[in-house]
């Protein structure tokens, strides 16, 4: 099921961005991050294991598939971000960090911006999951600018 023109439609408080499939376990951190998403415009769908995860992405489409590394195995998160990536619509995808081993300043040299979004700082978290979204837009455009060249 693809989302409809009405999930797009402009709300009392604006336009909505994009839709974000939050795969969180932990009861406090899937409700903070969703309240920040959906205070910033977008529609975040939850899920609280891989398994609703897995629904919810043959269900519908999303621009962002975030996730906790460690749902209900260690390797949990990381395979509902492969089962996200094998989807035809192709949602970017991040692992959210909650915890850092060492000081703020190294571990965000040692992250990788495009698959890691670390919880503890609001203004990153919202930075990095508008970059992950921007980047899934152009990479479309762009992969349908090439069709419409070839065709």
């Amino acid at each position: 099921m693809m989302p409809t023109a009405d999930s797009r439609t402009a709300t009392s408080r604006g336009l909505e961005l994009a839709r974000v499939l939050l795969v969180e376990s932990d009861v406090a951190s899937r409700l903070t991050v969703q309240t920040l998403l959906q205070a910033c415009g977008y529609v975040v769908d939850v899920a609280a294991s891989a398994a609703e995860a897995v629904g919810k992405l043959d269900e519908g489409a999303y621009e962002l598939v975030l996730t906790d590394s460690h749902m209900e195995s260690p390797d949990g998160g990381r395979g509902v971000l492969a089962y996200a990536r094998r989807k035809e619509y192709k949602p970017a995808t991040a692992v959210i960090r909650k915890q850092r081993d060492g000081s703020a300043r190294e571990d965000r040299k040692n992250t990788s911006p495009r698959m890691l979004v670390e919880t503890e700082d609001v203004t990153t978290l919202l930075t990095q999951v508008a970059e992950l979204i921007s980047l899934r837009a152009t990479r479309r455009s762009e992969r349908a600018l090439r069709l419409s060249v070839n065709n």
